[in-house]
């Protein structure tokens, strides 16, 4: 193997994390940006989990007390979205909630802070972490949107001998060899994956989560499925252009750092490492039907009688987008998890 070949993984982390990579640059989100996420369409998205944040309250899943914890909050447009939301429905919770951030950069973190604190001024309880290693608590509901396609993955491919190799990069250049690891192996065999996306990072960090956090509610929203699709799905977004990994012509090196990459991820994976923590009340749904369970229509309603008609019609529309079968209401899904 030539020297100077790198992992995938580590390319791919390269991309996103390392110096001067993507995230470390902040980065807007919508149209002026790379992509739209849910959070950018309509704020009855932090609105829904609102309402199931303090469902899961009522039901006493979760006490008064409880962190709200968002994992990657981006500009913090999410947090405020569910704080105001929570304001709303049931104002006198955030006398007692307690609100946290883990955010690694420091340039997102002086975002977050500016923005809430324009928002809500010392209204809310608001504490910032580093890592998800530094925060040890009793109660929580822990949020992390799209958090699971941003870690690094290995890409892997079954050749016409049935041999797996595995990816590696030498001046942005990919090229497949022989796979040598053993654990990689014989997770593409629990999981009957001949070609695609493997990662092998969500371990330690549900790991952690579940040594960290003695009783949670977890919630996440991915582009992905519940099995391996034996296909790659490694693609790139530059000013709303999606670019194939492997797309004839296409220049990493020219977008490397500069442009968003990701994939989907395999939440058959997900649940099975939840379940050896013993977390088995596990709901896996695609998007419309989590946020229609979690109340977002009820929502609408409430907008309904207390707005006029133009107003409300424009937010419908922008729900709409959230729910669509052929759009994001099927792509997204949600992994909701309780440890009690």
């Amino acid at each position: 193997m030539n020297k100077d070949n790198i992992k995938f993984s580590k390319y791919f982390n390269s991309w996103l994390y390392d110096e001067n990579s993507y995230y470390e640059n902040y980065k807007e989100i919508g149209k002026d940006g790379d992509f739209y996420t849910s959070v950018s369409v309509s704020s009855f998205f932090g609105g829904s989990i609102a309402k199931k944040i303090i469902s899961s309250i009522e039901d006493g899943f979760l006490n008064r007390h409880t962190t709200i914890v968002e994992i990657g909050a981006h500009h913090g447009y999410l947090l405020a979205d569910i704080i105001q939301f929570i304001y709303t429905l049931k104002p006198k919770l955030l006398d007692t909630l307690n609100f946290v951030i883990i955010e690694k950069y420091d340039n997102l973190q002086k975002q977050q802070k500016k923005y809430l604190k324009t928002s809500f001024d010392d209204k809310i309880k608001l504490n910032f972490y580093k890592t998800l290693e530094e925060l040890k608590t009793n109660n929580a509901f822990v949020l992390a949107n799209e958090i699971f396609d941003s870690f690094a993955c290995e890409l892997v491919y079954t050749n016409k001998n049935n041999i797996l190799e595995m990816a590696y990069v030498n001046n942005h250049k990919i090229k497949f060899e022989k796979c040598l690891d053993e654990v990689l192996i014989n997770h593409c065999k629990k999981y009957k994956i001949t070609k695609g996306e493997v990662c092998l990072n969500y371990l330690e960090f549900i790991q952690t989560l579940c040594k960290n956090i003695k009783r949670f509610e977890f919630l996440s929203f991915d582009y992905g499925d519940n099995y391996a699709r034996n296909d790659f799905s490694t693609r790139i977004y530059n000013k709303h252009k999606v670019h194939n990994i492997f797309e004839k012509d296409l220049d990493l090196k020219k977008l490397f750092a500069l442009s968003d990459i990701t994939y989907d991820v395999n939440f058959a994976h997900l649940i099975d490492i939840f379940k050896q923590y013993n977390c088995d009340d596990i709901l896996y749904k695609t998007q419309n039907k989590t946020l229609i369970s979690y109340g977002i229509i009820d929502l609408l309603e409430i907008l309904k009688n207390n707005t006029n008609h133009i107003t409300y019609l424009k937010e419908v529309q922008k729900v709409k987008t959230l729910l669509e079968s052929s759009g994001m209401g099927d792509r997204f899904k949600s992994i909701n998890v309780r440890k009690r």
